[in-house]
């Protein structure tokens, strides 16, 4: 079922016995919220406690499987209640600021959550005979690693577990993957790997998870979500627990000097602390590894040194490691590893018995560097701001 991607939440204008314009509040929509939020919404609008549950379990269907943007869509619902229901609430889609397909199928989203709030979201095909959707967690971060375009941007927020949630359900529209199968999907994994650090954001990420992983709705399994963090380390444990999620963990150095410098939340919580944290993730074993990923930054942290002091480090650990070549952006202050560095760098940790591949560079022409369409974004809003204020100046 394929749904029109630009779709802005109604605002209408109610005139005012003053002859002045009122603005109508706006509906609150029902995408992307828990079973018992939905629960307490029909509840709202005159629904019974005792059939307030089975009405839920109805809407849940309704949104998560079958993916409608319309209440009049909802055929086992009585016509009173789709009524009701669309009088307080909406189904409504984020209004997608700009979308961007690559040569090689990448997909590039900048969605506009609410006013001044776009996050990026990237579907990635063909990764391992999946596609992968890499969402966000955050609107911009305050990690500041160097090597990262979203460090460039000052936080403004933590999305909510709606706001995730609609990430997917917006690029299933796009992809045309209503109702939802188990068969023939281009959308099989999530990573959280976008703007932010989701550990930052659990309670918002767990709810998430919980929703994009029930088996009534989205339905893709908590096996196949990563949540990937730059090191939060009292918090690794508790995201296993709470969301047997899949652990990726940001690493890009083996000594404590270099990463200080790449990821400065490792003056806080150091490779030791790290690396602890990680052996007592819920599960961890040869089934359920751990993904670092080690970004190669030429003549940084490339050499078969590091390589091998990689291979130390994580002596003990079920891991896959993930190289991934450097996206430059405007202004970055590093140049991405010679391939044949690269792939010298791989052969020694492979040969040490670790899963080491090369992850292939996607999405180049659009933008693609994390955080890159947003700053673009901000970058036209200053240019008409600033174009408005010379010609008031004039």
């Amino acid at each position: 079922m394929a749904h029109a991607l630009d779709i802005t939440a109604a605002n209408p204008q109610a005139p005012r016995l003053d002859g002045t314009e009122a603005t109508a509040p706006v509906k609150r929509s029902l995408a992307g919220l828990t079973r018992e939020e939905l629960r307490q919404a029909v509840m709202e609008i005159g629904v019974e406690e005792r059939k307030s549950k089975m009405r839920a379990d109805q809407l849940w269907r309704w949104i998560y499987h079958y993916g409608v943007t319309s209440f009049d869509e909802m055929s086992n619902v009585s016509k009173v209640l789709r009524a009701q229901l669309a009088e307080r609430f909406t189904l409504d889609r984020p209004r997608i600021i700009d979308r961007q397909v690559s040569v090689d199928g990448t997909r590039k989203y900048l969605i506009e959550l609410a006013p001044g709030v776009e996050c990026e979201t990237v579907f990635i095909p063909d990764v391992s005979k999946s596609g992968a959707l890499c969402v966000s967690s955050q609107v911009g971060c305050t990690l500041n690693c160097t090597f990262c375009h979203t460090g460039t941007q000052a936080l403004v927020r933590n999305l909510t577990a709606a706001e995730i949630v609609l990430q997917v359900m917006v690029a299933r529209d796009d992809l045309g993957e209503w109702p939802t199968s188990n068969e023939d999907r281009k959308l099989t994994n999530i990573v959280f790997m976008g703007m932010g650090e989701p550990l930052y954001n659990l309670d918002a990420v767990s709810d998430a998870i919980d929703i994009i992983s029930d088996g009534d709705g989205i339905s893709i399994g908590r096996r196949r979500m990563t949540v990937s963090t730059s090191g939060v380390v009292p918090k690794i444990v508790e995201l296993g627990e709470r969301t047997g999620a899949m652990l990726a963990i940001s690493l890009h150095a083996t000594h404590d000097p270099l990463r200080d410098e790449l990821v400065p939340l490792n003056k806080r919580y150091n490779i030791k602390a790290l690396m602890d944290a990680i052996r007592a993730y819920p599960g961890l074993n040869n089934s359920k590894r751990v993904t670092f990923e080690y970004v190669m930054l030429k003549g940084v942290n490339d050499s078969l040194a590091e390589a091998r002091a990689l291979v130390k480090l994580l002596k003990g650990v079920p891991s896959k490691i993930n190289l991934i070549p450097f996206n430059p952006w405007p202004d970055s202050p590093y140049e991405c590893s010679d391939w044949d560095q690269i792939e010298a760098f791989a052969d020694v940790v492979n040969k040490a018995g670790y899963a080491s591949p090369i992850r292939t560079p996607r999405g180049r022409d659009i933008l693609a560097a994390c955080g890159q369409l947003r700053s673009e974004s901000e970058k036209v809003k200053a240019s008409v701001l600033r174009k408005q204020r010379l010609a008031d100046e004039a």
